[in-house]
């Protein structure tokens, strides 16, 4: 069967210029996209991904950034082959959201906060396929229920902040997929997303790939979802394309040993690991910045992590015998909707519907479930950031439910949250030192400003950052670290619980486990007690003592969370488990042959 380029990617150098240096982001790379065809990029954060696609789009803000080199030909419906780097601006606009569209990685600075989500979406509409704003608005209710959405039509009318962060997704890709793109450039799209929604977003893509002879560029640190998504895969290192091939090739005989530690880095689903191996332990660095490999392998580094049942037995016997830190007693949180004439609610959206669990002194409760099930919602009602309806949080033997705000205040140095969205979170207008510096300013940490500093700095270094960032913006930095920034924040009142709220969905597989091996470190050196509230039930496993799974606002079933994994009790959790991407070899070895089959027109079963 012969390939028919889509687009072509040659020799492309991005640089980015301040008054300091130079920072080459991306360094003379190339590849073919073929029409059909769907390109897997990974890499480090960092590693100069998402440049590659905002260069692909023309969105590099000039200055400090600028294409430097290098050809972008796009083969256009219109049957011409323009040289995107150098077509007029104009012609660009006419381009992007049309026949090339792109997912962002962070939905909140992406969505427009002062537009509705469904005039958002209408508005490509109306602009590139020049629909009639009723029939607009039919087809964006229609992507709306085709991403999942719950009440499209309620939706249609919400703003941005009205959703969860997995809505927010759902809504920029119903937007993307909108006007029948030739190329779509997915960054991290289904990041924010729960396992199940993942499953149906994927296939979704893969349906309108099918029908449209679509190229897709996916952009992740979610080796499993490439496994199964991807026909090719390429590996970014430091700007540079280190290894690109088949997705085949790639995951049963990787021949960097970047790629390799990469592999390695995922939480492993068939076995507890006591620490998650990271690209460190697979390649080393001479002084000149070259890779070399380690003379490790994957089987030799993980044989002496594994944590064996007697251990972990043993350590859940002590555990469990402490008297609980956090008590849930019964917890409603509703919210009202429809408000009629005089203020009453016609009806209410049950988030968290009578929950009670325990939580004890240096545990990891692992909290999962999809999008709008209520894990959210409850993580902020415990910090009492949303009121509860009724119910009573008990914390170190106290009922914190009805405390006065400065005395909730005071108890929030001891009990902190690390938001999903690390942009929100973070002021755009004030250095990352001085963010990180605020809260032990107001809770008095520390004596004077020079210690605070230097706490701030050993903090930024915990968390795999360096001394010159404390000096720069929010917008100076990629997700994963902006996610890192917002997790030393945290940990600057060394606080006694913390929770992660999908800390680490915005981290590549090897800063997750690089953050999540810290996160596990930190609370054995200051016996932190976590809530670990995540999509990913994979990397929910590897942290958990215990788990919870949510599920419409209720506790659909909780226990140990290797039990619940390997013997689901209910249907609801089975689903949640089926739908993870294993990224194993047979997995693989399904897709190709199905992409095969419906490429050649037969039935996917084939």
């Amino acid at each position: 069967m012969i390939k028919e380029a889509l687009l072509e990617v040659k020799n492309l150098t991005t640089e980015f210029r301040t008054d300091d240096e130079t920072v080459t982001a991306v360094n003379n790379i190339g590849f073919i996209l073929n029409k059909g065809e769907t390109i897997g990029i990974v890499g480090e954060s960092g590693s100069g991904k998402s440049v590659t696609a905002l260069s692909i789009m023309r969105l590099i803000s000039e200055p400090p950034g600028k294409i430097t080199n290098g050809q972008i030909i796009f083969h256009s419906k219109t049957n011409t082959s323009p040289d995107l780097v150098h077509l007029p601006e104009k012609e660009m606009r006419k381009l992007r959201g049309n026949e090339i569209a792109m997912i962002f990685q962070e939905p909140m600075t992406s969505l427009n906060p002062v537009f509705t989500c469904g005039d958002q979406v209408m508005e490509a509409l109306i602009l590139h396929q020049k629909m009639f704003k009723t029939d607009a608005k039919a087809k964006t209710i229609k992507l709306f229920h085709e991403v999942h959405l719950p009440r499209p039509e309620v939706i249609f009318d919400s703003y941005p902040h009205q959703l969860s962060g997995g809505q927010k997704q759902r809504v920029m890709i119903a937007m993307a997929m909108s006007c029948k793109p030739s190329i779509l450039i997915a960054d991290e799209p289904t990041t924010a997303l729960d396992v199940t929604v993942q499953a149906t977003i994927l296939e979704l893509m893969e349906k309108l790939q099918r029908e449209h002879d679509m190229g897709i560029l996916f952009i992740t640190h979610d080796l499993g979802v490439i496994a199964e998504l991807a026909d090719k895969v390429i590996v970014m290192y430091k700007g540079k394309i280190v290894e690109q091939g088949n997705v085949w090739d790639i995951f049963s005989n990787p021949q960097h040993p970047y790629t390799k530690g990469l592999l390695a880095c995922r939480p492993p689903l068939n076995k507890r690991l006591r620490w998650l191996p990271t690209v460190s332990d697979f390649m080393n660095t001479d002084r000149d910045g070259n890779m070399t490999e380690s003379d490790k392998s994957v089987e030799q580094v993980t044989s002496s992590l594994t944590v064996t049942v007697e251990e972990r037995r043993n350590t859940h016997k002590e555990l469990y015998e402490r008297k609980p830190i956090l008590e849930l007693r019964n917890i409603h949180t509703y919210f009202p909707i429809n408000k009629g004439l005089f203020g009453r609610a016609k009806g209410y959206v049950k988030a968290v519907d009578d929950v009670s669990f325990d939580v004890y002194p240096g545990e990891t409760l692992g909290l999962v479930g999809e999008s709008g099930c209520g894990k959210t919602t409850l993580g902020r009602t415990i910090l009492r950031l949303i009121e509860p309806t009724k119910g009573s949080i008990i914390f170190k033997a106290r009922d914190i439910t009805n405390l006065n705000m400065k005395d909730m205040r005071t108890l929030r140095k001891d009990i902190q949250i690390i938001f999903q969205d690390p942009y929100s979170s973070l002021n755009p207008r004030i250095t990352i030192g001085e963010a990180l510096l605020e809260p032990m300013n107001v809770h008095g940490i520390l004596e004077n400003e020079k210690k605070r500093k230097e706490r701030v700095i050993e903090l930024l270094h915990r968390v795999n950052m360096s001394d010159q960032h404390f000096y720069r913006y929010p917008h100076e930095f990629s997700g994963g670290q902006r996610q890192r920034i917002c997790i030393a924040r945290a940990l600057a009142l060394n606080p006694q619980f913390i929770i992660c709220d999908e800390s680490v969905s915005a981290l590549d597989v090897s800063v997750q486990a690089q953050v999540l091996n810290l996160l596990n470190e930190l609370k054995k050196e200051f016996q932190f007690t976590y809530i670990f509230i995540s999509h990913d039930l994979s990397v929910v496993k590897f942290m958990s003592d215990r788990m919870v799974v949510m599920n419409k606002g209720k506790v659909e079933e909780m226990g140990d969370a290797d039990s619940i994994y390997n013997n689901p009790q209910t249907e609801y959790t089975r689903n949640l488990i089926n739908a993870i991407p294993k990224g194993d070899l047979n997995d693989i070895q399904a897709s190709v042959k199905k992409k095969l089959a419906w490429k050649k027109g037969q039935p996917a079963s084939a």
